[in-house]
């Protein structure tokens, strides 16, 4: 972490003046370089050719840090992973945050390295974003939502209306990791194993399987809150 004059976050940082400069500056513009977010323009111009998707989301989660994660990685795997059920490959990613008065920098440069790490490994960029601050009291910490938009795979086509009597369903991974991750630390619960989240990208392995299966899958969702047993009510 750079060498600060300021050691938590303060509403004047959120104040549109020279702290929230100092605060985008020091951290944010520097880690997550890139072209088109280094114009610092009040949006994002780019080209995408083809078919496209565009999803959003917001991100609130107590504790911010839990085992396996934190918030950030979190709010960039979410947005990369609804874009890849679509069947598309993400592209770039808005970044915009809610940050409660007095939370650390300490803890909000974590936060960006780790936004820092998903998009490398998810293979996106932040190209626009948004920096607010609340009073103390008012928000949780740090609030914060991703929007994203991806180009669709020429041989996905991938929605509800394509599920049918008979097709199998395929689970990728444990249950519940992420869900258990986080209850562990926020109500005290302790296991004989640790239980981590499980946060991370599937867009490079479902662009594996639509290159192999293309039109043959008919659905992908990625269960958030409401789990396997909501996906499967609603769909």
């Amino acid at each position: 972490m750079p060498k600060l004059d300021f050691d938590v976050i303060t509403l004047g940082h959120g104040s549109g003046g020279v702290l929230t400069n100092k605060l985008l500056d020091s951290g944010v513009f520097d880690l997550l370089s890139n072209p088109i977010l280094d114009e610092r323009h009040d949006g994002a111009i780019f080209k995408m050719d083809g078919k496209m998707a565009f999803s959003t989301d917001s991100f609130l989660v107590s504790p911010i840090f839990f085992p396996g994660g934190n918030i950030g990685e979190l709010a960039v795997n979410g947005t990369v992973n609804d874009l890849a059920m679509c069947g598309a490959i993400p592209k770039y990613i808005s970044l915009s945050f809610i940050i409660e008065e007095g939370l650390k920098m300490s803890e909000f440069w974590d936060i960006l390295v780790s936004i820092k790490l998903a998009c490398e490994e998810a293979g996106v960029h932040v190209v626009t974003g948004d920096t607010k601050v609340v009073e103390k009291g008012k928000g949780d910490k740090i609030f914060i939502n991703t929007s994203g938009v991806g180009s669709i795979h020429y041989k996905a086509n991938i929605a509800p209306r394509n599920i049918k009597v008979g097709d199998s369903i395929i689970v990728s991974g444990n249950i519940a990791s992420h869900g258990m991750a986080i209850m562990s630390v926020r109500e005290g619960l302790e296991f004989d194993s640790e239980i981590l989240s499980d946060s991370t990208n599937l867009n490079h392995t479902i662009l594996s399987l639509i290159e192999s299966y293309g039109e043959n899958i008919h659905l992908l969702t990625d269960p958030t809150r409401g789990g396997i047993a909501t996906v499967l009510k609603e769909t």
